[in-house]
């Protein structure tokens, strides 16, 4: 028996040895980003079956595989939305201020990111007047709702949604809701065949399970999108849940979101009913769904999408042109906070430029590990003259950064790698000195909570907290 026993152990070692190698070999063979291939590695040999099990589910490339282009989307309007022209965009980004042209050029090719015109924007900063307009826009609601969120919980704020999109439904308005599978992991079945029963057209994103398999498991849904009537849209960083009001344990939630009316709702409507027909395989083209838009004051705007299914990280190549062609200043706000290295040089460059770069951080945080990897980014940019903030009050998920008093970027996108690579995600890319001055001054309203981490003091920390935070960043770019 002991010899068997011996037999079997071997055997089952030869074969994992075997699978290691092969896996090591494919992540190879991948030619990624050499960093992120060492920590594939590292994980590999440090965590024998979990790490094997964990580069099955998060670590493949399906980008490479073009996985999520399957789908004929020649027709699509994700390829070719009603209201957009290439030659027509081009024409709008030559009036453009030249020092911006660059930037909107390269979202024009990498994204097919159409270039719309006087749109009007309000910014929202607080959970309360973010649902109470939201609320009493879906209240207003004649033709038809698009809802797009990563999470919808079923609390006070979820039921209230909940019980007006019934409302709305009844009369006959056309109520489509998306979901992400995982993010919404904990919505009732209660939750949504009620919404079903009443005639609410809803789907989940890429749901996995026994049946259907977990390869999928790491491409996620992170968009915030809503459509109404084809005439005002929002996006921004904020999810339907009680704890943009009440809080939780880490206190009231602080996010920015984006109200718009005018042509940049087209985009937005564009990238759902793309999304929709992703998860319901009907596309979506009629001419009801992009009203001749109102005209507003003079600006642009792009509605920047990037994921697994883009050929490009058009979101992270964005902010990199952005960045680039800053003068003045760049504020960030960030609840995460795992560069990757072009960014990381990009700010660098700049704050060395003389350019003001600030970033405000939440000091709390619900991911324990990528807070840990997050602070082993400060010091380096902070020798480059970046001056980083902590948010002291709640808790900050806004993913918003103003540029110059001349660029406003606000969306569902973190300043991580999970956000420019593997989730699908959407930033509005505003080029309006309004705007732009609006999200400043709400960026310097939230330093009067906040604490500046001073460079020395954080390069004398104890050994064994710095040693923490690196090896929590070896596992960075798979956070």
């Amino acid at each position: 028996m002991a010899i068997l026993w011996s037999i079997v152990y071997y055997i089952f070692l030869i074969l994992y040895f075997y699978m290691v190698i092969v896996a090591i070999s494919v992540v190879l063979l991948d030619n990624r980003n050499p960093i992120k291939q060492i920590a594939w590695i590292v994980c590999l040999i440090l965590l024998p079956f979990a790490g094997l099990i964990f580069y099955v589910f998060f670590g493949r490339n399906y980008r490479k595989n073009k996985f999520f282009a399957s789908k004929d989307f020649t027709n699509s309007p994700a390829k070719k939305p009603l209201d957009y022209d290439s030659e027509v965009s081009k024409l709008k980004a030559s009036t453009i201020p030249y020092y911006l042209q660059q930037s909107v050029q390269l979202l024009i090719k990498s994204s097919d990111a159409a270039i719309y015109q006087d749109t009007k924007f309000d910014v929202f900063t607080s959970g309360e007047e973010s649902f109470d307009k939201i609320f009493s826009d879906i209240e207003n609601a004649k033709e038809h709702i698009h809802i797009e969120f990563f999470i919808i919980e079923d609390d006070n704020i979820g039921n209230q949604l909940r019980r007006l999109l019934i409302r709305k439904a009844q009369e006959r308005v056309k109520v489509r809701v998306i979901y992400d599978y995982l993010g919404a992991f904990r919505l009732s079945e209660s939750y949504k065949q009620s919404l079903k029963n009443e005639g609410v057209f809803i789907h989940s994103f890429l749901p996995f399970g026994p049946k259907i398999g977990f390869s999928k498991i790491n491409y996620r849904n992170h968009r915030k999108i809503i459509v109404i009537d084809g005439k005002i849209g929002y996006t921004g960083g904020i999810n339907i849940a009680d704890r943009y009001i009440k809080g939780n344990r880490l206190g009231k939630w602080r996010d920015t979101i984006v109200r718009m009316e005018g042509e940049a709702v087209h985009g937005l409507q564009n990238l759902f009913l793309t999304d929709w027909y992703f998860v319901d395989n009907k596309l979506i083209t009629e001419p009801k769904y992009y009203p001749a838009p109102q005209q507003y004051g003079k600006n642009y705007t792009q509605i920047v999408h990037s994921g697994p299914d883009t050929d490009w990280e058009s979101i992270l190549q964005g902010l990199l042109s952005v960045v680039g062609n800053a003068k003045k200043n760049i504020y960030i706000h960030t609840p995460y906070f795992l560069p990757p290295e072009s960014l990381m040089i990009a700010l660098q460059m700049a704050a060395l430029s003389g350019v003001d770069v600030r970033v405000i951080l939440p000091l709390k945080s619900d991911t324990l590990i990528a807070s840990a990897a997050s602070s082993s980014y400060f010091l380096r940019i902070m020798e480059a003259g970046v001056r980083i903030f902590h948010y002291t009050d709640d808790f900050l998920h806004s993913k918003a950064i103003t540029i110059d008093d001349e660029v406003g970027i606000v969306g569902s996108a973190n300043i991580d790698t999970r956000s420019f690579e593997h989730n699908y995600e959407v930033n509005a890319f505003i080029y309006d000195k309004p705007t732009a001055e609006t999200l400043r001054r709400a960026f310097e309203n939230d330093l009067l909570s906040c604490h500046e981490i001073d460079a020395n003091t954080w390069s004398r920390r104890k050994i064994f907290t710095r040693l923490k935070e690196s090896v929590a960043r070896l596992f960075s770019p798979l956070l």
